[in-house]
């Protein structure tokens, strides 16, 4: 083979190789092509060293193509073992996470007019039981503002409400509290998805 036709075959072989080589084909036929690639590129090369007019530039010529051969080879074998190890992303979910814990608690009520206008009258009516004379009017007073707030408690107690407080650990470390006015079932380490101020299972 002239010189011509082995520098032709040369370059056919380096302009197939990263094409080959290339991310379209899975690992192990990339490197499997490429290894090819790389065969047929190093005989090409020591076709032409062959044509070389002197045996030392001829040695030297064919030491070079040995030691492409060899780079080829391992940079084939690397990006294979790269391909290999990658994986796609899983697909972030910004709204999921677990649940860290789920606690109880009460809130208390508002009182209104009824539990002290009641109170006071409870309180007034056994005050004016009391004593006599101005002590009994002082007694009065005191029954129907002592009633009153007694009255007033009363009712924030009759209209307390339990409530549940689900904490979430976000997978991005940021952590959410969710608060129920029922029991929502969820337990320390279910997986959920929080959204829009709802919490859901997934």
């Amino acid at each position: 083979m002239n010189r011509v036709s082995s520098l032709l075959l040369l370059l056919l072989a380096g302009s197939q190789f990263p094409a080959i080589a290339g991310d379209a084909n899975p690992p192990g036929d990339a490197y499997q092509a490429a290894q090819k690639a790389a065969a047929s590129r190093y005989a090409a090369d020591k076709e032409l060293c062959a044509d070389e007019s002197t045996s030392s530039v001829r040695m030297q010529c064919l030491r070079d193509a040995k030691e492409e051969y060899t780079k080829a080879l391992a940079a084939a074998k690397q990006k294979s073992a790269a391909d290999g190890k990658a994986k796609p992303g899983a697909a972030t979910c910004a709204d999921c996470g677990q649940v860290v814990s789920v606690t109880t608690g009460t809130k208390e009520g508002k009182g209104g007019p009824i539990g002290i206008i009641g109170g006071g009258v409870a309180g007034a009516v056994l005050g004016r039981q009391v004593g006599g004379g101005t002590g009994k009017d002082v007694a009065t007073i005191a029954g129907a503002a002592g009633g009153a707030y007694a009255g007033h408690k009363i009712e924030e107690k009759l209209r307390s409400t339990k409530f549940w407080s689900v904490k979430v650990r976000l997978d991005s470390g940021e952590e959410r509290t969710i608060e129920f006015d029922h029991d929502p079932g969820f337990a320390k380490g279910n997986l959920v998805k929080v959204s829009g101020g709802k919490v859901t299972r997934r």
